[in-house]
């Protein structure tokens, strides 16, 4: 079997944090500056701590100004000296509560010229609920069904305004509230308390906050009015993060994605990567994740501000591959990210079976789809991809079956790695998400497997987007994972390597080998060609990519793992077995 199109190459493409390696960006870029890593990667995808953050590693954003501490503008001028293109995420969904747009609403309350900018969960919920004893706005059960979590409860972070109320504000992904011990001082605008009262209030309030009890349920003999004012003087005095999403039918919002547009293009930026956008556009009876024709608009309205800014976009969105919103967002003229592959190649692996794989690959050639695609990343490996769903009464099916998706995890999980859920309104798990773990621990940690998988990823189409510990053959990070405790999942994947570490990589056949693997893929004129698929036999898998006279292919047993690479350079062939 064999399918022939153009597919779009800009090369391969490496994907960090700016302290991945070494403690700031300076130190990856002199790792790029070593002869082991000529001409091996044309892009970088430098993740958002490269701006001001305060929480979910970077996703959180303060404000889109470089972030010193990790990165100078001299950076900047040597990846462009190493004619590396950059691609940056823009947080569509959410703010930090300490950007100056949060900051403002917090100090200034209803006075605030952002007032609008953020999501009152109450205000946009009024007319549609039941008011609870919390002063929380409870959706009618047909609109809460329809709402997709992405943590357990509602998607709410109450914060305090400047006269004493504590207003919900929607905060569909993290928050982080920490609370603070408090003084007697602290209670003296509080009338009917005396010293002695105070004293023991005090003493009672701050054992519960040092043994992690609920304040709420404090037992205070005082009357409930005064027990308010205690808790607001309580909640007054705690610190929190939190990811607030933004509203999206502010003219305020949307001067600032212009700003921030510009201001990335300005850094050198060439990809611009849509974080959470599918959460943007909310309405009240519709799902808050892409629902239509709303998330269409607003996809629309950025690309505009995109296109002045000679940006490409690429749309991030985790969705069944039974909903195909993969094909619709390709269709309206979008890069897409190759969520379906990680999963893809283990099972492909594991299982000695190219079905699977075959399929989806013929499946982006046949639709030209221009995707990104990757193994490992700053997140999970996505699971929820893979699979089918009922759509408009028609179960559409996944690219792996249930069983298949349940295997896969199964062994994830056996080789150490962590999973991540949805849940309902209710704090009920609805689906798995992902699974965190190392790509190389996802596959028992066997170099022969991962250098196949590495091998088929940049014989696929689109540009490979490379994670840094993945080249390195990263292990589970354990130790981080227990640091890092509740929610810190992802911290399994993410270890900083020191100059040490990548000395010592670059003499084991691994990182030796992918690096000759990439440099082909990132330099060969065959990939600018057409791709012919074979599958003879199950267990095996041929990739060919043509261009005039130029070639490169790739055959891999998928029972003994071994495989060949065949290329042409310079008008002689070559054949390399790996």
């Amino acid at each position: 079997m064999s399918t022939k199109t153009s597919v779009k190459n800009n090369g391969v493409m490496l994907n960090a944090y700016p302290d991945s390696i070494g403690f700031k960006l300076r130190d990856t870029i002199k790792m790029l500056q070593r002869p082991e890593f000529k001409d091996a990667f044309s892009l970088f995808y430098v993740l958002p701590t490269f701006f001001n953050s305060d929480l979910d590693r970077g996703f959180s954003i303060i404000d889109y100004n470089i972030n010193e501490e990790l990165v100078s503008v001299s950076d900047l001028k040597a990846l462009e000296q190493l004619n590396i293109q950059l691609k940056f995420d823009i947080v569509l969904n959410h703010l930090s509560v300490a950007s100056p747009q949060f900051k403002d609403l917090l100090k200034n309350g209803k006075d605030s010229k952002y007032k609008d900018f953020f999501i009152n969960w109450n205000s946009f919920w009024e007319g549609h609920g039941t008011m609870n004893e919390e002063g929380i706005i409870i959706p009618k059960e047909e609109f809460l069904d329809k709402l997709f979590m992405r943590k357990s409860g509602l998607p709410i972070l109450k914060v305090p305004f400047p006269d004493g109320s504590i207003q919900p504000y929607w905060n569909t992904f993290y928050q982080k509230i920490s609370y603070n011990k408090i003084k007697i001082d602290d209670l003296n605008g509080i009338e009917d308390l005396n010293e002695a009262h105070k004293e023991v209030i005090v003493k009672n309030v701050n054992s519960a906050i040092e043994n992690n009890e609920s304040i709420d349920d404090l037992e205070i003999e005082v009357s409930t009015t005064v027990k308010k004012q205690i808790l607001s003087v309580v909640d007054r005095n705690c610190t929190y993060l939190g990811q607030m999403d933004v509203n999206a039918n502010s003219e305020l919002v949307w001067d600032f994605y212009e700003d921030t547009l510009a201001k990335v293009k300005r850094y050198g930026c060439e990809v611009l990567r849509l974080d959470a956008f599918a959460y943007l556009h909310k309405e009240v009876g519709e799902s808050n994740f892409f629902n239509t024709p709303g998330t269409w608009d607003y996809l629309d309205r950025i690309k505009a501000i995109a296109d002045k800014n000679d940006l490409k976009l690429l749309p991030e969105i985790h969705a069944e591959y039974g909903a195909g919103l993969h094909h619709e967002v390709s269709e309206k003229g979008y890069k897409i990210y190759d969520f379906f592959l990680p999963g893809l190649v283990i099972h492909t692996l594991e299982k000695k079976s190219n079905t699977a794989l075959v399929k989806w690959a013929q499946e982006i050639v046949e639709n030209k789809y221009d995707v990104v695609n990757m193994l490992g990343c700053h997140d999970g490996i996505p699971v929820l991809d893979l699979k089918g769903k009922i759509v408009n009464g028609i179960y559409n099916r996944g690219l792996l079956l249930d069983d298949d998706i349940e295997d896969l995890m199964n062994l994830i999980l056996d080789r150490g790695g962590r999973i991540k859920n949805l849940y309902d309104s209710e704090g009920n798990k609805i689906s798995y998400y992902q699974i965190n773990a190392t790509y190389f621990s996802a596959l028992g940690e066997d170099e022969q497997k991962l250098l196949l998988a590495r091998a088929i990823q940049l014989f696929m189409p689109g540009i490979p987007q490379i994670w840094y510990l993945d080249l390195f053959a990263g292990k589970n990070d354990y130790k981080a994972l227990e640091k890092a405790g509740d929610g810190g999942h992802k911290e399994i994947n993410r270890s900083t390597l020191t100059a040490k570490d990548v000395e010592a990589g670059l003499k084991t056949d691994i990182v030796k080998n992918q690096l000759e693997l990439i440099r082909l893929r990132n330099n060969s004129k065959a990939f600018l060609g057409v791709l012919k698929i074979n599958a003879p036999q199950e267990h095996k898998i041929s990739f060919t990519w043509k261009k005039k006279e130029h070639f490169a292919e790739l055959k891999a047993n998928l029972i003994t793992k071994k495989f060949t690479i065949s290329y042409n350079e310079s008008g002689v062939n070559y054949m390399n077995d790996y």
